[in-house]
């Protein structure tokens, strides 16, 4: 789990926008709701209770910071719920003193929804600590009253909307909410113009039309949380079904004690979340994770190797081929570090366009330079050992490195690297 934790660390550091989840918060006739979608290429999320102070009831699949699960949305005994959406959230000045410090961002988390009743118990609590370190994460809680209060590192927004939409976008660096393109967003506001509805299936059509489902996998919304603040009701739905519900009565389940679920365990065998389990990645996969360490070893040395090896003697044969591998290694060293913390690239469509990233945009054609290259570096390196025209070791580290080459040729179709048309 300290493996899985460390790459999901830097997958939000480095590729915030690949997760993508939206929220929205309706109060119709006194009766408020919290909706949800958590869209991730996690695996095995979990609903869980647990009753210490004001008992909870949370969801997540992510363990950020040792071997305890983190919870992405949740709710309490008093209608206090809430939502996590990533963010690009930028430094506004410098951060409070004075102020506590986080213990840990789950037992933080946690303890808001065990010791608050309402928003504005939480701006309290939430005032007391230094949460400008939360930073890439916009958090969103709502109670019974209607009342919202949406986290960001740097500012505590309060809200009384009766409808309220979120994605993953602070709201004080927004000047024109039209202007917002997330689709996920832009679908909930046109859904709820003119419309409300206090029934399950208008939350659920609410909640199905702001979820993702890319075309690569199918993958995006791996769970859907509605939230009925006002009666202590959590209705579950699991990775794009919205024909099969499992539903919760947070004080029935409270009273059995602390307990959790794994939520594949609750719905019926869902193909589509098979095909998302059984596609191997780096994420998923500590032999894949392990073999891209291995070539990042291997092409920087390869880099320096070739890079001396080519300046010592420039006069035998195939020597600029050794500059060629050099410059080659390095690029390659790279992309391998892409394909460990750009998570999005395994489920975007190719070639991937980093959010942002002018390297990671150009690191994304490294694959299909690496097929142009890959039969004239063999012929090269059959040649080199047919004439003994470089030292062995030469020879040999050139042949790994082309051995290398095609196993990760093979593993870039899997992954669908080379899969322009879609």
């Amino acid at each position: 789990m300290k493996r899985q934790s460390f790459l999901l660390i830097l997958v939000l550091i480095l590729s915030l926008g690949a997760n993508a989840c939206s929220t929205y918060k309706v109060t119709v006739d006194g009766k408020t709701v919290q909706g949800v979608n958590y869209d991730t290429w996690l695996e095995h999320p979990r609903i869980w209770f647990e009753t210490n102070g004001y008992g909870a009831v949370f969801t997540g699949a992510n363990f950020q910071g040792g071997n305890d699960l983190t919870p992405q949305s949740g709710m309490n005994e008093w209608g206090l719920s809430f939502s996590t959406l990533a963010a690009h959230t930028p430094e506004m000045g410098a951060p409070p003193t004075g102020r506590k410090s986080i213990p840990g961002r789950s037992k933080y988390l946690k303890d808001i929804l065990h010791a608050c009743k309402t928003v504005e118990e939480v701006q309290a609590y939430i005032e007391q600590y230094d949460h400008s370190v939360l930073s890439q994460d916009v958090f969103i809680y709502t109670d019974r009253s209607g009342k919202y209060l949406v986290v960001e590192p740097y500012q505590l927004i309060p809200g009384t909307d009766d409808k309220y939409v979120l994605a993953n976008f602070c709201p004080s660096t927004i000047t024109d909410f039209n202007g917002i393109t997330q689709e996920r967003y832009r679908n909930g506001v046109a859904f709820l113009q003119n419309k409300s509805d206090t029934s399950l299936a208008f939350y659920t059509a609410l909640s199905d039309t702001m979820s993702v489902n890319r075309k690569k996998l199918g993958d995006g919304t791996l769970l859907t949380s509605i939230w009925d603040v006002s009666k202590g009701i959590a209705h579950l739905y699991f990775y794009h079904d919205y024909d099969h519900h499992v539903q919760f009565n947070l004080e029935k389940e409270l009273a059995k004690g602390d307990h959790s679920y794994e939520i594949t365990s609750l719905f019926p065998v869902n193909t589509k979340y098979q095909d998302l389990v059984g596609f191997k990645t780096p994420l998923n996969s500590s032999g894949i994770e392990i073999f891209l360490r291995i070539c990042i070893m291997l092409f920087v040395a390869s880099c320096f190797y070739f890079l001396i090896s080519y300046f010592r003697n420039r006069t035998v044969a195939y020597a600029k081929y050794k500059l060629l591998l050099s410059i080659l290694s390095l690029c390659m060293a790279y992309f391998m570090f892409v394909l460990e913390t750009e998570i999005g690239i395994y489920y975007f469509p190719a070639p991937y366009h980093g959010h942002g990233s002018v390297m990671v945009d150009m690191a994304a054609y490294l694959p299909f330079l690496l097929l142009l290259l890959i039969i004239p570096l063999v012929v090269v390196n059959t040649n080199v050992f047919k004439r003994g025209s470089w030292r062995l070791f030469s020879a040999f580290l050139f042949g790994l490195n082309n051995l290398v080459y095609i196993v990760l040729i093979v593993l870039f179709s899997y992954w669908g690297l080379y899969n322009v048309f879609g």
